[in-house]
């Protein structure tokens, strides 16, 4: 795996798709290469930070089918689309699906890379994103049943008098309750926990 990220080129066009792959890893990318998108589907493996750089227009499965498989698997991968010749709605398609950017054949090394970059970027950021929501939900699923209540409280803002109010619980208790939750959920602060859940929505 690249420092710097990995790239899935996808294009039935091999001059492109070559160039491509042998230009980006000369410039310290991974990349690998399919020359269609049941290629793509059958054997890439999710890596990250990572970036798809897709052909609209291709044999059996287009671009933006390929995109809409990928939405349908979870796959939330930055993709950067390429074509010569592709009409008005599909480009609309693309960019409400949440496609990165769209470039025109030909294009310059430094937009695809610049672009390229970008999507690097989101994808560093959606992950740890995803990878703490993760974290939240697995440590909270260790709660017991009256800490997750708790656990929803303080994230609301209660202070311990009102949570003890709430739950009919003396304070001394809640102070504990409260501690115990800070415990496992790793945090030492509510400022702490208010960060590290952010986002997170409790399913129970």
């Amino acid at each position: 795996m690249s420092k710097i990220g990995h790239i899935f080129l996808v294009d039935d066009d091999s001059d492109i798709r070559i160039h491509l792959g042998n230009m980006l890893r000369q410039l310290g990318y991974a990349a690998s290469e399919y020359s269609n998108a049941a290629e793509f589907l059958n054997s890439a493996k999710p890596v990250s930070p990572a970036v798809l750089v897709l052909d609209m227009r291709m044999p059996l499965m287009s671009g933006l089918e390929l995109q809409n498989s990928l939405l349908s698997r979870g796959w939330d991968l930055p993709i950067i689309f390429m074509s010569g010749e592709s009409q008005n709605q599909e480009i609309i398609d693309a960019m409400k699906n949440g496609a990165l950017d769209f470039l025109w054949k030909p294009f310059s090394y430094k937009q695809l890379i610049d672009v390229i970059d970008k999507g690097i970027q989101i994808d560093i950021v959606r992950t740890s994103k995803k990878n703490r929501i993760d974290k939240v939900s697995n440590l909270y699923q260790e709660l017991s049943e009256r800490e997750k209540t708790m656990f929803k409280l303080i994230l609301s803002g209660h202070g311990n008098k009102s949570i003890a109010l709430s739950t009919g619980l003396m304070s001394d208790t809640v102070k504990k309750h409260r501690a115990q939750i800070f415990a496992k959920m790793q945090v030492e602060s509510l400022a702490e926990l208010i960060e590290f859940c952010n986002d997170f929505l409790p399913s129970s």
